[in-house]
C-alpha cells in the first residue's frame, strides 16, 4: 500500500530510485505482529510511595520510598486495564545512591546526583536497588516475586540496560561465581588498551564540583573517562560525572577500532543479560544505545536470541541517520522515534509548529514504523501538563491518539501521564524543571491520589484525573482491539486535504485491514471544529474501502453516522476541541 501511495506522491523522474528502495525495505523488514506493544513506564521507588509531605531533598527517613511488594495483583490489574502488555520497571538495579543499608554502604555523596541517585549510574550489575526492598537481604526474591506478579495480569516484563556506563565506584558482591567486577583486571598505568574495561586519564581525578575534604573527599587516582565520552580528568556540572565509560574497544584518541578478539567488556555485558532474562525479564530498554558500537550489538543481539527469541530489545537513540544501521546491523527490535515523531508533535501541541509535518515524520520511517516506539512521556521528557510543555494534559490528547495508532509498532507511557501530572515539585537535585524526578526520594502528586494506599481506585483523584485516565484506557485499548491498528496499514489522506482542513492543526489518514477501514481524524486546536474529509480515488484502490453507504461507529466517543462515500467528493465531518476522531467502516466484500 505504501507503493500505491508513493506513486501518488512522488514525481514519476523520482520514483523508480526512491520508491522502490523504500518499498522493498518495507517487504524484507516487515514482521507483521499480533500484539502491538503498549508500554507502561513505572519507577518502584516513586510509584507506591504514599508520603504527602515529602521535603525538597529529603532522605529516605523524611520523604518514604515506592516498594516493589506493593505493586501487587490490585496495583497490575489496573494497569492491564490500562490496555498495557508491557511494564517497563525503571531503576530496578542497584546504583550509587546516599543510604548505607548492612552490608551495603552509601556511596560518597559527592558522586552522586540526589539522595536517591541516578538509576543510571549502576554499581552491581546483578543485584537489586535495596531501597525498593521490604526485606533487604531477599531483594532478588522479591524482585523475581513482582516478575511472576506482572505475568500472572497477562503483561511482560522490561528493565533497563546500562551498557554505555556504571558509577564512579563499580562493585558487585552479588556476581555469580566466576565472573569479575568491571576494572577487577584492568592496566590502569594505560590510557587505553582492548582488554581494560575503562579508559584512563593518567592524573588525578578532578571535575568542576565540589569532591569534599578529608574523610568526605572523593579520589580516583588514575581518572576514568566520564560517561558522556568525556575523554578528561576535569568534567563539568553538566557531565554525567557520576558515572564512568565502559571500553568496548575503541580507541578514541586515535579512532581505532579493536575488536578481535572480542573485547572483555561484550563478554561480561552478554552475561549480564543472560542473568535477568534467567530471572524472568523479557525485554530490555537499552540506555543510550548509540554510544555504544553498534558491532557489539551486532555480535550480541542475535546470540541472545537464539536462546531465547522472545526477548526484545529497544534502544534509546537520538540520531534518525542511524535508525537503520541500528535495527539491521544493530539487530535491535525497536528504537524511540524521538528526535523525529516526538519532537516533532511536542511542536505542534505547543502552537508553533504545522501538523503538516507529521507527513514528514513517517517519510523518515517509512518501512521501518512498524518498529518505530512512540511516546509523549518517559522520565527524560517534561510532562505534557507542566508549564514547561503544554501547561494542560488535554492539550495532548491529540498527538496521544495519533502517535498510539499510526503505526503498528510499539506505544509507551509514562507512570502518571494518563492522570495528566504536572510535575510542578521541586524535589532536591533536580528542581522545578517539569520533569518527574529520577534523583531524588519523592511522592508523585497524582499517582499518588489514585494508588490510594493500594486500592488503585482512584477514590482521591480529581475529576480531571479520572475522566483524563478513561481517556487513555479507551485508545490504549483500542490499540489492541483493533487489526487495522495492531496489524493494518496506513494512508496519508493529507495530500487532497489541504483546501478541507487547517492543516497546521488538523491531520487525517487511514488505518485499513482487507475488512476495516479506520479514518482518524485529530484536531490539535483549542475549539471545536466542523472540516470537510475527501478521500481520493486512490484510496479506494488501495484499500477495500467501496464507495456507497457506511454505517460507522466512532471508536473514542462511540458515535454513529451513515457515511456516504464517493471518491475524490469530500463529506462533513465534526471534531472537538483537542481531540480526535476514529471512524470505523466494516467493509463488505467487494
Amino acid at each position: 500500500m505504501a507503493f500505491c501511495f508513493l506513486q501518488k506522491l512522488i514525481k514519476p523522474q523520482l520514483f523508480t530510485t526512491f520508491a522502490i528502495e523504500i518499498l522493498t525495505e518495507s517487504i524484507l523488514t516487515k514482521q507483521k505482529q499480533s500484539v502491538k506493544p503498549i508500554i507502561y513506564q513505572l519507577f518502584p521507588r516513586l510509584y507506591t510511595n504514599t508520603c504527602e509531605n515529602c521535603v525538597a531533598d529529603g532522605d529516605i527517613a523524611t520523604n518514604g520510598v515506592g516498594k516493589m511488594n506493593k505493586i501487587d495483583d490490585v496495583v497490575l490489574a489496573s494497569i492491564r486495564k490500562l490496555g498495557i502488555t508491557h511494564v517497563w520497571y525503571t531503576g530496578v538495579i542497584e546504583h550509587a545512591q546516599a543510604t548505607s543499608y548492612p552490608g551495603i554502604p552509601a556511596d560518597n555523596p559527592h558522586v552522586v546526583k540526589g539522595k536517591a541517585g541516578s538509576p543510571y549510574a549502576i554499581k552491581d550489575y546483578y543485584d537489586i536497588d535495596p531501597d525498593i526492598a521490604e526485606d533487604v537481604d531477599n531483594r532478588i526474591g522479591e524482585f523475581k516475586a513482582l516478575v511472576e506478579r506482572t505475568h500472572k495480569a497477562g503483561m511482560k516484563v522490561i528493565i533497563d540496560f546500562v551498557p554505555n556506563h556504571v558509577a564512579r565506584h563499580y562493585h558487585s558482591d552479588a556476581k555469580p561465581e566466576g565472573v569479575s567486577d568491571f576494572g577487577a583486571n584492568d592496566d590502569s598505568s594505560k590510557n587505553f588498551t582492548p582488554s581494560n574495561n575503562f579508559y584512563y586519564i593518567q592524573e588525578p581525578f578532578a571535575p568542576y564540583i565540589d569532591l569534599g575534604e578529608g574523610d568526605d573527599r572523593y579520589t580516583e587516582q588514575p581518572a576514568k573517562a566520564t560517561g558522556n565520552d568525556c575523554f578528561s580528568a576535569h568534567p563539568n556540572v553538566n557531565d554525567w560525572y557520576e558515572t564512568v565509560k565502559l571500553n568496548y574497544g575503541i580507541n578514541y584518541s586515535n579512532h581505532t577500532w579493536h575488536f578481535s578478539p572480542i573485547p572483555d567488556t561484550w563478554h561480561k555485558m552478554r552475561h549480564i543479560i543472560e542473568y535477568w532474562i534467567g530471572l524472568g525479564v523479557d525485554g530490555f530498554r537499552c540506555d543510550m544505545a548509540f554510544m555504544v558500537p553498534v558491532e557489539f550489538w551486532n555480535w550480541m543481539i542475535p546470540q541472545v536470541k537464539e536462546n531465547h527469541p522472545g526477548v526484545i530489545f529497544i534502544a534509546e537513540i537520538y540520531d534518525q541517520h542511524i535508525y537503520r544501521q541500528y535495527l539491521f546491523d544493530g539487530h535491535f527490535d525497536y528504537l524511540y522515534d524521538k528526535v523525529n515523531l516526538y519532537d516533532t508533535l511536542r511542536g505542534i501541541t505547543c502552537g508553533f509548529a504545522s501538523a503538516a509535518l507529521i507527513t514528514h515524520c513517517w517519510h523518515v520511517t517509512e518501512g521501518i514504523s512498524h518498529r518505530m516506539l512512540n511516546f509523549l512521556e518517559n522520565h527524560d521528557e517534561q510532562r505534557i501538563a507542566s508549564p514547561q510543555f503544554a501547561g494542560d494534559a488535554i492539550k495532548g490528547i491529540p498527538a496521544l491518539i495519533l502517535s498510539s495508532t499510526i503505526s503498528t509498532g510499539p506505544y509507551m507511557i509514562y507512570a502518571g501521564q494518563e492522570l495528566g501530572e504536572r510535575a510542578l515539585d521541586a524535589e532536591g537535585f533536580s528542581g522545578q524543571d517539569g520533569r518527574t524526578t529520577i534523583f531524588d526520594y519523592w511522592s508523585v502528586p497524582s499517582v499518588r491520589r489514585w494508588y490510594s494506599d493500594g486500592a488503585c481506585n482512584g477514590k482521591k483523584s480529581t475529576k480531571d484525573e479520572k475522566e483524563l485516565r478513561k481517556t487513555y484506557s479507551k485508545v490504549l485499548n483500542l490499540c489492541n482491539k483493533e487489526k487495522a491498528i495492531c496489524e493494518g496499514e496506513f494512508f496519508d489522506l493529507m495530500y487532497v486535504n489541504y483546501g478541507n482542513l487547517d492543516a497546521s492543526r488538523q491531520f487525517a489518514y487511514l488505518r485499513h485491514t482487507a475488512d476495516e477501514v479506520l479514518l482518524v481524524v485529530v484536531n490539535f486546536y483549542h475549539e471545536d471544529v466542523d472540516i470537510k474529509i475527501t478521500i481520493p480515488e486512490h484510496a479506494f484502490r488501495c484499500t477495500t474501502l467501496t464507495e456507497g453507504e457506511h454505517n460507522a461507529k466512532e471508536l473514542i466517543h462511540n458515535g454513529k453516522h451513515t457515511f456516504i462515500l464517493k471518491a475524490d467528493q469530500p463529506f462533513d465531518i465534526s471534531i472537538p476541541a483537542n481531540d480526535g476522531v476514529i471512524w470505523k467502516f466494516k467493509i463488505k466484500n467487494k
